[in-house]
């Protein structure tokens, strides 16, 4: 007798070890069937009551999310050529299927007749926005188009699906497919001990004699950083700048072909672009406000970003610096300025001391537990699980997977598994990271900005975990996406506080805190160049616009490499190749449908919030539990319950200030040349 199909009824605790290829496609197959019956039932009803129209909606796909996540999440942390093939396969009449719900004209006349109703008028709270925005949504998702109109919509859904993640698979396959070996030791001059140990095991590993460098970030950060090589550096920064240009990972037709289908979209529904068409039910609204947002950072922040250029020519003593020298010569002058070697803290930042403070940092902050659970099923040895716990009982089951491997995809990610509703008590979700590994005997040692992003992903994984919204549609991070990097960005605070460092910042083998002298440096050059940083990342927002308002990917003249390169050459230090290409590899934008595409202003909008908020804390007290609790229960727990502006100020007392981020970041000085 065969084992049944774990995806059909992914039970607690998820079977991550059970899921095969073949399972794949009968489980889409079958809960395609589930959620088309539970739609026909819906247009169908006679009743018009909350549980038969909009309860029944919300719980409509549940079934249908819960496998094609847990597949999808195993295609992007476990990938091998049969889930890949299966997955690939399913996605198209996936895809259609959820394209087709707004376009039900039957479903549509169901929640429109709902609610004409006594009860619908009577709504408040989570159910009538729920309401109000279900109504909204169908209208955007073009339930007002006639047939040809509909039958259109749904194909550049199914489309944009598919050319997606074919966008997302050529990143990782040109990502892995690229190696440097270095044979001679001499050339990694500069190179710190533990980078060089660890180009010598990863070509070990490879079968190969010498030293292997990669472009996933453990591998390629520190290489950009501190090789003495400039020619070593050149090499690698085209290799990843240039990633996914070349056959059989040409990644720019999809480029354009995307952006056609998004304009396409747009315009069919009746949006002048489609940056408007997704910030519409967004905080900032509009492409406009949008633009107008980023201007507002660009203007306050270029004269700065123009000095601390010129200071770092200066200091390089060149005419010109390359590209492929900014970090270089970046780390040097940060070493130069404030006698501080990043590397210096990297002892102090073992992975399980940094996990162990992650989860006190929590427990102080929001009075939440976390306990290893041995007995789950992991897709990975390296993976851990464990349960988030309070007072009341259990919250959450959480999976840590942090070390890089070609089986898994490059960055940092939560992936929010199963949602917490009133139909389920506990949620499920995984964070994703790939940093630095154990070498030899030692354990895994982080950099701070690997610890920054720990921080960051557990801010998505609580905020997923401790929503308490009735309405699983509303709940955990089904918010606004410029809304959705607050709790992750604000975690990222407490990476740089005495108070929370000394909770797990100790040596991996004298167990002492980082010093007084050092930690002081750290703090000083945290603003070095932040100038560039922003202006960094106001370059990706305004690209993204300019991609998704200005851009007509069908003239013939119009070249969406070439505006990237040019718009980006503007908010960099250096002039940039002629060859380069990095939007080709640039999943946020079009890696998924929607993703960040016209929301990547989304992070210095969320970074405005959460240095207003952690502001407040430290009014207060970085651990104060009375702010912490408000943040729970105003933001964390909310969901999409309310409007994010009405969240934030009842949290803050006020609308968010500009001026905190600015503070923190050092750009409140005369810009005048510095000696």
């Amino acid at each position: 007798m065969s084992e049944p199909n774990p995806l059909l009824s992914p039970a607690l605790p998820l079977p991550f070890d059970r899921v095969r290829a073949e399972h794949v496609g009968p489980a889409a197959d079958a809960l395609l069937e589930d959620a088309r019956a539970r739609m026909t039932a819906i247009a169908a009803t006679s009743e018009r009551t909350w549980d038969a129209t909009l309860g029944a909606f919300d719980a409509m796909t549940e079934r249908l999310d819960d496998a094609m996540g847990l597949a999808g999440h195993l295609e992007s942390v476990a990938t091998e050529p049969a889930l890949r093939d299966a997955y690939n396969a399913v996605q198209p009449r996936v895809s259609a299927f959820y394209s087709t719900i707004p376009l039900d004209a039957g479903l549509y006349r169901t929640m429109k007749s709902y609610a004409e109703t006594t009860e619908a008028r009577a709504l408040s709270g989570t159910r009538r926005r729920y309401l109000d925005k279900t109504l909204a949504d169908f209208r955007r998702h073009g339930a007002e188009l006639d047939e040809q109109g509909k039958k259109r919509l749904s194909a550049i859904d199914v489309e944009l699906t598919e050319i997606t993640l074919k966008f997302s698979q050529n990143t990782l396959d040109a990502t892995n497919a690229f190696e440097l070996i270095v044979e001679d030791k001499n050339r990694l001059a500069g190179l710190p001990e533990n980078a060089i140990e660890a180009a010598r095991e990863s070509a070990q590993k490879a079968g190969r004699a010498g030293y292997r460098f990669t472009l996933a970030a453990p591998s390629y950060v520190p290489a950009m950083t501190y090789l003495d090589d400039g020619a070593l550096r050149e090499q690698l920064y085209r290799a990843f700048n240039t990633r996914a240009t070349a056959a059989p990972w040409d990644n720019r037709p999809l480029v354009r072909k995307i952006l056609e289908l998004r304009r396409e979209k747009a315009t069919l529904l009746g949006f002048k672009s489609f940056a408007d068409l997704v910030l519409e039910d967004r905080m900032a609204k509009s492409g406009d406000a949008a633009r107008k947002f980023v201007a507002t950072l660009r203007d306050k922040t270029t004269p700065h970003f123009a000095r601390e250029n010129e200071e770092l020519r200066r200091f390089a003593g060149v005419a010109k610096l390359e590209p492929w020298d900014v970090g270089y010569y970046s780390e040097k002058q940060r070493r130069a300025l404030y006698d501080f070697d990043e590397e210096a803290l990297r002892p102090y930042f073992a992975l399980e001391s940094v996990l162990n403070g992650l989860f006190e940092v929590a427990h102080r902050l929001y009075g939440v537990r976390v306990e290893r659970d041995p007995s789950a099923p992991v897709w990975h040895p390296d993976v851990r699980a464990f349960q988030l716990r309070d007072d009341k009982g259990p919250i959450a089951t959480f999976y840590v997977d942090v070390f890089p491997r070609e089986s898994k995809r490059d960055g940092a990610w939560m992936h929010g598994l199963i949602t917490a509703s009133s139909r389920r008590d506990t949620a499920v979700e995984a964070l994703i990271a790939n940093v630095t590994p154990p070498l030899g005997d030692r354990p895994a040692l982080l950099n701070h900005r690997e610890v920054e992003t720990m921080f960051h992903e557990f801010g998505h994984l609580l905020h997923h975990a401790l929503g308490r919204v009735e309405v699983r549609g509303l709940a955990g991070t089904n918010v606004a996406w410029d809304f959705v990097e607050l709790p992750s960005q604000i975690m990222e605070n407490w990476c740089w506080e005495r108070e929370a460092l000394d909770l797990f910042a100790r040596h991996h083998e004298s167990g002492a805190t980082i010093p007084d002298a050092l930690l002081e440096k750290m703090r000083r050059a945290r603003t070095f160049r932040a100038a560039n940083h922003m202006m960094r990342q106001l370059g990706f927002a305004e690209l993204d616009l300019a991609l998704h308002v200005d851009l007509d990917p069908r003239d013939p003249g119009a070249d969406p490499i070439e505006l990237a390169r040019t718009l980006l050459e503007q908010h960099s230090a250096t002039k940039l190749p002629a060859d380069h290409a990095m939007i080709a590899s640039f999943g946020h934008l079009f890696g998924a449908p929607v993703g960040y595409a016209a929301g990547y202003y989304s992070y210095k909008w969320a970074e405005v919030l959460d240095a207003d908020a952690f502001a407040t804390f430290r009014e207060k007290g970085i651990f104060s539990r009375e702010v912490g609790d408000r943040f729970r229960n105003e933001i964390l727990s909310k969901g999409d319950s309310e409007d994010p502006a009405v969240l934030y100020q009842r949290f803050a007392g006020r609308e968010a200030r500009l001026e905190p981020l600015f503070e923190r970041s050092g750009l409140t000085e005369p810009t005048g040349p510095r000696a």
